[in-house]
């Protein structure tokens, strides 16, 4: 045999073994993982309303910094049409998302039938809804999903139990749970956060190396720092009242993101005087003032109640397959999809110590921002595992609307849940310690 020969046969003997080894090799990565994860059979996403505008008026908001706020195309609360816009790219998200995952056909309106969307009241959660269903079922006008909501100042048990005159909330206990966190000392917290809240106040007051701030009661706008702090009962929805810089602060940090987040021009993000890594940074005090009035133990439990009963109802009739009381959503839905606030989603978190990491910032609840809770069943077993993230557009999504896809995501976290996830990839619960660990968490005292 010549060389030419043998070199030819070598060649063909290696790509044999090659293509052998190709079509014996093991599953991927992406394949383990989706087998080890199971099929989609159910999914329940908790969202946030879109962006909005302040809440606030801009007089409240101008007695604390040197120059007027911007102004505002909608009334406050609203939800803007940007806000819109970047919904609308949520819900085409979330429909490619779960066609490859198998749960919604890629096009047309027949799965429109099979999900029940339940809005608050206001104006800002009911056209959020309205604008995931466009971006899930675009041109479905004449077949869309239920959407439930109340009329726009109606009291909505499911997003605001208490104001809606569930349960008799102990309000010397709420006093007292957040004072056992702060040791009964509200101006403690002013101490505690103080570098964070004199970088704010230097924004506000646009001071400068060479203009510092003016001192408390020499200016004409309103000092962070003199804020007098104090801890006290509260009243409807608010189980106790921390008033202090700290809350300011949480409202004006925020107000700064929402500027961001609507695609405003620079100049008029925080007067020019913010970039993305320093917002980014003050929103910790945002996420400090959040944790202490709405995931303290007592106040998150109270308030999240009614809330958690309707999930684990609804979990469950997805689960058995069988109509259950106080579930959200007809027997048979693929998906059961809520648009409330940020108080709903930290009380929530709260009740059940779950912890998130995203974009650079803890636990934060930005616009448009989702608790999500899956139910996946895996082939040869019984019950389903349930899988709880958290998806929100990055900052940088918002401010550009982003076109959402597969390949350009929102950035995700999985969730880890005390007392009932596993190990596994993403944290799996079964189905029997899920609905045990909630059973436990929620009162039935505050559950319609």
């Amino acid at each position: 045999m010549t060389r030419k020969k043998i070199y030819t046969t070598r060649l063909v003997q290696v790509l044999a073994l090659l293509l052998i080894a190709t079509v014996a090799a093991p599953p991927n990565y992406a394949q383990k993982k989706a087998e080890a994860l199971g099929t989609v059979k159910f999914v329940l996403i908790f969202s946030r309303h879109g962006v909005r505008s302040p809440s606030g008026s801009a007089e409240q908001l101008n007695q604390y910094s040197s120059q007027p706020w911007p102004k505002w195309d909608v009334p406050p609360g609203h939800l803007t049409p940007h806000g819109a816009r970047l919904m609308n790219l949520f819900g085409a998200y979330y429909r490619s998302y779960y066609t490859q995952q198998g749960l919604f056909a890629a096009q047309g309106c027949a799965d429109a039938g099979r999900i029940s969307f339940y809005s608050d009241s206001d104006q800002r959660t009911v056209e959020t809804g309205k604008s995931l269903i466009a971006g899930m079922f675009p041109g479905c006008d004449d077949k869309q999903p239920e959407h439930h909501f109340l009329a726009e100042g109606e009291e909505d048990p499911l997003f605001h139990s208490l104001s809606a005159g569930l349960g008799k909330p102990d309000h010397d206990r709420a006093v007292a749970s957040i004072a056992g966190r702060i040791g009964a000392d509200p101006d403690g917290i002013t101490e505690a956060y103080g570098a964070q809240l004199e970088a704010l106040q230097r924004i506000l007051l646009a001071c400068t190396p060479s203009t510092p701030c003016p001192s408390p009661g020499h200016t004409a706008a309103k000092t962070l720092l003199a804020i007098p702090a104090s801890l006290d009962g509260g009243k409807s929805d608010h189980l106790a009242e921390l008033k202090g810089p700290l809350n300011t602060a949480s409202t004006i940090t925020e107000n700064f993101l929402l500027e961001y987040a609507d695609g405003m021009p620079m100049d008029q993000v925080a007067w020019s005087r913010v970039d993305l890594p320093t917002l980014k940074q003050l929103m910790n005090l945002h996420t400090a003032a959040s944790d202490l009035t709405r995931r303290t133990s007592y106040l998150a439990t109270v308030q999240a109640s009614n809330t958690l009963a309707h999930i684990l109802q609804t979990l469950e009739q997805a689960e058995t397959g069988k109509a259950i009381p106080g579930a959200l959503g007809k027997r048979g839905d693929k998906a059961v999809i809520l648009v409330g606030h940020d108080t709903n989603l930290t009380n929530i978190a709260g009740a059940l110590n779950l912890n998130w990491l995203l974009d650079g910032r803890r636990d934060d609840t930005p616009p448009g921002g989702a608790l999500v809770f899956e139910l996946r069943q895996r082939p040869g077993e019984f019950e389903s595992r349930v899988y709880i993230y958290y998806v929100a557009q990055t900052l940088e999504q918002m401010r550009s609307l982003t076109p959402l896809n597969l390949d350009r995501a929102p950035a995700r976290a999985s969730i880890f849940l005390p007392g009932c996830s596993g190990g596994a990839v993403g944290y799996p619960c079964d189905w029997t310690s899920f609905s045990q660990v909630l059973t436990k968490v929620i009162n039935p005292e505050f559950v319609k």
